[in-house]
């Protein structure tokens, strides 16, 4: 029998194990257990040690986890041990705080390509990246073969936008607008939106 997928809160965990393994090197530490990863996460220790069997074993008993190895691993089974050339669409207040940010390229990311709708913008340069017209967006991100994509355009231009970069090939999508997008089976889409965040925690208050 084929082996069962493995549940999506599952994978949606492993990016914040990563990033605390990664702080903790930097920390200089070499080794940590689920039990101190659980307290800096606010994560039962149980739960990481289930998590992580998703994928084999990498700690033993006793003695912990190796932070080194560990991040190594996490960032195959996250597919981030390469770089990951992204298309950013739409380039205003949002876009171009997104293309400016430097924490991509670290974690697996870099911004290669960036489009607008605005002819004052087209043409002109962030981070020495050259915005290009949406018009043209289709061919562009086929001939530089990307696979990802950013979309930081308004609500009402979102769907329109998503399906085209279905039809240039984009396999997942990371969608700022306060929307939400159709896509086919094959594509992934994840949701930024800090209004839906803020009325969660406003619930609690």
């Amino acid at each position: 029998m084929p082996e069962a997928p493995v549940p999506e809160i599952v994978v949606g965990r492993l990016p914040l194990y990563l990033r605390a393994l990664v702080q903790m090197g930097l920390e200089g530490r070499q080794v940590t257990s689920s039990q101190e990863l659980g307290e800096r996460l606010g994560i039962s220790s149980a739960q990481i040690r289930k998590d992580l069997s998703q994928f084999g074993e990498f700690g033993k008993q006793g003695t912990g986890y190796n932070i080194a190895f560990l991040v190594e691993q996490l960032k195959r089974i996250l597919k981030v041990e390469t770089i990951w050339d992204v298309a950013l669409v739409g380039v205003g207040d949002l876009g171009r705080a997104v293309a400016h940010y430097a924490g991509f390229l670290d974690r697996g990311f870099r911004i290669a390509a960036l489009f607008d709708t605005d002819p004052a913008k087209v043409g002109t340069q962030i981070n020495n990246l050259p915005i290009e017209d949406t018009a043209g967006m289709v061919p562009a991100i086929r001939q530089r073969g990307l696979k990802v994509a950013m979309l930081a355009v308004p609500a009402r231009d979102a769907q329109g936008v998503a399906d085209r970069l279905v039809e240039a090939g984009i396999q997942a999508i990371l969608c700022y607008a306060p929307t939400s997008i159709s896509v086919p089976a094959n594509v992934r889409v994840q949701y930024i939106d800090p209004v839906v965040r803020l009325q969660q925690m406003t619930h609690y208050l």
